[in-house]
Formats: structure tokens, C-alpha cells, sequence
């Protein structure tokens, strides 16, 4: 980023505090999918906290992991969440899955993400659970399942929750759907393995939003994006919101909500995000 968006996001996020749009939170916490490059901006236009990207994490060298940590701390916001759990090179369906790289992998990322702090890890990979063609459906379930509980055991000792993400079928063909997520989760039957929802996917499969109070002991995290073009949601009458969110208060849904959308201006968006899920929180 350079000095001058620095600047004036800077200057938006002191905009968005005297305006009042950082005052006084409710019970959720907003948040924004952010890579590194990126942390800063995210505090300046005054989201909560941070949801990295797991797989840029596991990435890093130790040096610069080490480095990358010491920043995220003396910028002093939270990342209690994390997503891209696995890459797509890392199957966990079908003929060619590879167990000991599986959990190499998995102790690897729980490892640095316990140490910023990270508490929910979001499991889409879309690739890297995508059924190959041919391969039984029946039976990558049941390795969903597999990894699922052995991944759980792993996240038990690190303090995290991996969080399901059920996506639209255009990014992967297994568990496509917050029912489908429901019903992994049950099999899978471990307190480490919970779902998330993420409404540009509930919307983009036509999924009723009554799921929401089925699922309602299980949901740990949430994701947001404006269906239309999954950009910034910024104002409540450009799509209807309102049955998700009414569903989420009905269950006194009260943990954390991440902004995981694309904009053409960060700075201005942002706080009217934010502002935007505060009061979805609170109609």
C-alpha cells in the first residue's frame, strides 16, 4: 500500500470514530478477510478484528512468520479468526489423499495461527475437497469425515475450532449447502468441528435462511458480502437482508461476523460496512 492510501484510510477510520461508527459495539464483532498486506488498513477503518489467511500463514518462512507476528502485535488488533484452511494441492477427497501430509499440514497452521491468537479456523478449500470425477460421493463424505475428526483432535490441543464452510457449487461439489455443512458436523461429532455460514453462499444456493435456527448450536463464525457482485454491503434496502439477519437474532447469534467481499474503495466502504452490521444486529 502506498503513503498516500495509507493517509486517507487513516484519516477515514478517525472520520468513522467521530461519527460515532466505532462507538459503542454491540455483542458482534465485525471483522475483514484481510492477507497481510493489508492489516493495517483493516484497523484504520476500525473493524474489530482480523481473519487471516491460514494457508499464507503455513507459508511463511520462519523468519518472516516471526516477523509477521511481532507486527500483527504491536499494530494491537485481534486475529481470532483465519480461512483457506488447506490448498487446493492438499486433497482430502478421493484416490490420492496423503494422511501424513494431511496432518503436517494441519499441525503446522494450528501451531502459528495458536500463537496469534487465532480461535476459529474456517474450513472451505474448495479444491482441496472438491470430489474428483468418478470418485464416489458416499465415500468422500466419509473421508470428509475422517479428516474432520482427525483435524479436531489437533485443533483440540491448540485451543482452535475449525469452522466447516459450506460454498456454492461453482467452487466445489461437496457440501454445498448450510444443511449439507449440518449434517458433516454431526458426523463428524467432535466439540472441535462446528459450522460457519457464509451468506454470499447461502444466498447464491437459494438456501432458506430457517436452517439458521436448525443449526443454531453449531454455528461458530459468519462471513458477509453483498450477492450482488459479492462486494461491500453498504446499505440495508440493496438486497434482502433482512430474513438472514432476523434468523441470526432469533438465536441470539452473538460471536463474530467477517466483511469477505471485494470493493473499489476500501477507505469509504469499510465503516459503512461495519456500520451497516452493527445495526443488522440490532433491528
Amino acid at each position: 500500500m502506498d503513503r498516500r492510501r495509507s493517509i486517507v484510510v487513516f484519516v477515514f477510520g478517525l472520520l468513522a470514530v467521530a461519527s460515532g461508527i466505532a462507538q459503542p459495539r454491540g455483542a458482534v464483532r465485525v471483522g475483514y478477510c484481510t492477507r497481510l498486506n493489508d492489516v493495517e488498513a483493516a484497523k484504520a477503518a476500525g473493524f474489530d478484528y482480523l481473519e487471516l489467511a491460514a494457508t499464507e500463514i503455513a507459508g511463511l518462512a520462519d523468519a518472516d512468520f516471526d516477523a509477521a507476528a511481532a507486527r500483527l502485535k504491536s499494530l494491537g488488533i485481534p486475529t481470532p479468526a483465519a480461512n483457506l484452511f488447506l490448498p487446493a494441492t492438499l486433497k482430502v477427497t478421493g484416490p490420492d489423499i496423503n494422511q501424513a501430509l494431511q496432518a503436517a499440514h494441519v499441525r503446522k497452521v494450528f501451531t502459528r495461527l495458536e500463537t496469534l491468537g487465532v480461535e476459529v479456523v474456517v474450513f472451505g478449500s474448495g479444491g482441496a475437497r472438491r470430489v474428483p470425477d468418478g470418485f464416489s460421493k458416499e465415500d468422500a463424505f466419509k473421508q470428509l469425515v475422517d479428516f474432520g475428526r482427525r483435524a479436531a483432535a489437533e485443533a483440540r490441543g491448540h485451543k482452535i475450532t475449525i469452522a466447516v464452510e459450506p460454498l456454492r457449487r461453482q467452487e466445489t461439489n461437496i457440501i454445498n449447502s448450510a444443511a449439507e455443512g449440518l449434517e458433516l458436523v454431526n458426523a463428524v461429532n467432535d466439540p472441535n468441528f462446528q459450522l460457519m455460514v457464509d451468506f454470499y453462499h447461502l444466498a447464491s444456493e437459494q438456501e432458506n435462511p430457517d436452517v439458521i435456527v436448525r443449526a443454531r448450536d453449531h454455528i461458530r463464525h459468519l462471513h458477509m458480502a453483498n450477492p450482488q457482485g459479492r462486494v461491500f454491503p453498504l446499505r440495508w434496502e440493496e438486497y434482502d437482508y433482512a430474513p438472514f439477519f432476523a434468523k441470526l437474532r432469533e438465536i441470539g447469534y452473538d460471536k463474530r461476523i467477517s466483511v469477505e467481499a471485494s470493493t473499489k474503495n476500501f477507505a469509504a466502504d469499510a465503516p459503512q460496512a461495519i456500520a451497516l452490521l452493527r445495526r443488522a444486529f440490532e433491528r
